[in-house]
């Protein structure tokens, strides 16, 4: 052991090696401070890991008998008013642990767990306000601690998981460090775990509402989460302290394109573009918001206006394939083909491409050339969202065995009684966009968008059930009664009431994913309509594979996937047939091509409500259009594309084998046996 006439260099030796033991074995470190403190009295550094020692192994009272007279001793060492406001605090010396702590922060101000244990101390007595500056402070002195920089190293190179285990380590021994919650919220908004995210970001700001940061954080995850009327109060927050930030007033105007509150968006944009006119993915983002509100020619110069910002950005050339109506010219196929050659291409910007340069090969008729872009751009993207076909045949297994015709009956008088919503529901690219049209060229009908609403209630109901739990989703429903599936009901009115713009009876919500809750949404709001949007397999199927969508729609990128996907929605709404008949109204898309007026009527009709000449004018309607057919729509029925399908047949031979006898019988449904006895095969034919 040192002595005082040892080498200066031994005694640094051994207080390093206490130091290091101070996580994982106080005991031995304060018996090694303490032969120090033998051979050098009084020294220090060996006093101060000492009383560390004492109250990492939770004996507080025995850590202040050495670091109080230290700290009286040593009253400019940052370390030691440290250590002895940690030790008072955990004392219940709160007022005390607050002057030492506080003085720790007049002589060094950038250690970080001093304003983190003065924000703690501060908020246990009371004072939120100086709790909240103290965490700001703490955040502003965190972004230099070396505990977080690891972490926040492996988030820059993404090594999710080595950044996540470091961050869960630290959270361990420092929950309250909004600074690490916040950089954990991220990996889970990286993992598109984003209610982790924000149950993390909550209590990030929870301990520090003036962490803005955070906050912006916090309105993006909720966006993402289509939650949109949740994000637009935090970021007002946000820009009542900066009005001028670019990032804030780009999420405004995105969150308002969400709500339909269009007119404000494309102000918001055009501010900033003003201001800002360098930002090509801004400029994207306007042109999305043109296209919506019917602004054709600016849209595709917004688009445009990215491109010759950023060359390589492939979502603007996939945002011009995605017009639908548009066509590239030859020396777009050309920097489309240059961009492609790049070996340093983004994975994202390339599957655009892939996407873009399809449809520009398509439209020319080099269809073998086509579809290899197709699949190359579904290759990247099926590796970027997997999907589990056998968990969705998995669930509609559930689905069927829990929905009988004795299920419903047992709750024929629960659920809202309001008959406020039509539900157009099906798959993607069958054709819901122009039923939405013609409803909502209705005067009684007023369209809004996809809502996420009755998913989002879903998810709330499956919560976080494993596997093998038998009340796992659609199960728990089975426990729910009549009160509750009424209040689900209410619920959904008052979360889609801030979609609604005008004083029409009834809305549209167009989201066609929500087959998979139909039974859901018959049992919360039974006097609802549900329209089934249906469209010839291949022409369908093919055309959700060559469809790149924003997000969701995992199933759409593989040819098995996608057929499957389409057998199980079949299997769904035939046992709806079954269990209640008539509940659904089904539109044949190619019907529809071929006799509009009569589909018209026979819609309206299930609707209950009185024909109007206006409905088959739809292509004359003003309102915004959300979706990918947004141009197709504005123009009156045409049959070129019913059959386009055909000229990739070739390729299509995964498709075919997946759909299986739903292909062969289209438009009539195949009997599936096994979901209700004795079922009438008349009652499962296509209507």
């Amino acid at each position: 052991m040192s002595t005082a006439s040892e080498p200066v260099g031994t005694l640094d030796v051994a207080l390093a090696h206490a130091a290091r033991l101070l996580e994982t074995q106080p005991q031995l470190a304060s018996e090694q401070a303490g032969e120090i403190l033998k051979a050098v009295p009084g020294h220090p550094p060996a006093r101060l890991i000492q009383g560390i020692a004492r109250r990492i192994a939770g004996e507080p009272g025995a850590a202040l008998e050495v670091l109080e007279p230290l700290a009286r001793e040593q009253p400019r060492w940052a370390a030691a008013q440290l250590e002895l406001g940690i030790a008072l605090g955990e004392s219940g010396r709160a007022d005390e642990a607050i002057a030492a702590l506080q003085r720790a922060t007049e002589l060094k101000s950038d250690l970080p767990d001093a304003w983190r244990r003065l924000a703690d101390c501060l908020d246990a007595n009371g004072d939120s306000v100086g709790a909240d500056a103290a965490r700001a402070r703490f955040i502003k002195s965190a972004n230099r601690d070396p505990r977080l920089m690891s972490a926040a190293a492996a988030l820059v190179d993404n090594r999710i998981p080595e950044a996540e285990a470091l961050l869960r380590q630290h959270l361990l021994q420092h929950e309250t460090d909004v600074a690490a919650l916040r950089m954990l919220a991220e990996v889970a908004a990286r993992l598109r775990r984003y209610p982790d995210s924000q149950a993390l970001l909550e209590r990030c700001l929870a301990l520090a509402p003036s962490f803005d940061a955070a906050r912006h954080n916090y309105a993006v995850v909720l966006f993402r989460q289509t939650k949109a009327d949740e994000a637009l109060p935090q970021i007002k927050r946000l820009l009542a302290k900066e009005p001028r930030n670019p990032s804030y007033r780009n999420l405004k105007a995105a969150i308002l394109a969400h709500l339909g509150d269009y007119s404000e968006s494309l102000e918001v944009y055009e501010a900033v573009l003003k201001e800002y006119p360098e930002q090509p993915k801004v400029w994207l983002s306007y042109g999305h918001a043109l296209k919506t509100a019917r602004r054709q020619g600016e849209s595709i110069a917004a688009y445009r206006r990215g491109i010759a910002l950023q060359p390589g950005l492939g979502e603007a050339y996939w945002s011009l394939a995605n017009l639908k109506t548009f066509e590239f010219s030859e020396s777009d196929v050309a920097a489309m083909r240059a961009a492609l050659r790049r070996d340093d291409l983004d994975p994202e910007d390339r599957l655009h491409f892939d996407f873009a340069l399809g449809k520009a090969l398509e439209d020319r008729g080099s269809y073998a050339d086509a579809f290899a872009h197709y699949e190359a751009g579904s290759a990247i993207r099926r590796q970027l969202t997997p999907y589990d076909a056998d968990e969705t045949s998995a669930y509609v297994r559930r689905f069927k065995a829990l929905y009988t015709r004795e299920f419903f009956a047992a709750r024929a008088a629960a659920g809202s009684p309001a008959a406020d919503p039509i539900f157009v529901i099906g798959m993607p690219r069958a054709g819901s966009t122009l039923l939405e049209q013609i409803l909502s060229s209705h005067p009684l009908v007023e369209g809004t968008m996809e809502l996420p609403d009755i998913g989002r209630i879903a998810r709330d109901l499956a919560g976080d059930r494993p596997k093998d739990d038998e009340r796992r989703y659609p199960g728990v429903v089975a426990g729910l009664d009549g009160e509750r599936l009424r209040a689900l009901g209410e619920q959904y009115l008052e979360q889609t009431r801030i979609q609604r713009k005008t004083d029409a009876p009834y809305f549209i919500d167009k989201m066609p994913n929500n087959w998979l809750q139909v039974a859901l949404i018959h049992l919360i709001l039974p006097n609802s309509k549900i329209i089934d949007a249906r469209r010839h397999p291949l022409g369908c199927c093919f055309s959700n594979f060559k469809q790149h969508f924003a997000r969701g729609q995992s199933f759409s990128y593989s040819l098995d996937g996608v057929g499957r996907y389409y057998r199980d929605y079949v299997e769904v709404m035939a046992h709806m047939d079954a269990v209640l008949p008539g509940r659904v109204h089904r539109v044949c898309y190619e019907r529809m091509i071929d006799d509009t007026e009569a589909e018209v009527r026979r819609l309206l009709a299930y609707c209950g409500l009185p024909f109007d000449e206006r409905c088959l004018k739809f292509y004359e309607n003003e309102r915004a259009v959300r979706t990918a057919s947004s141009e197709q729509v504005r123009r009156p029925i045409y049959r070129e594309g019913v059959d386009h399908w055909k000229h990739f047949e070739p390729w299509l031979g995964p498709l075919k084998a997946a759909l299986g006898p739903v292909l062969d019988l289209y438009p009539q449904v195949p009997v599936f046996l096994e979901s209700v006895e004795n079922i009438d095969v008349n009652l499962i034919q296509s209507q």
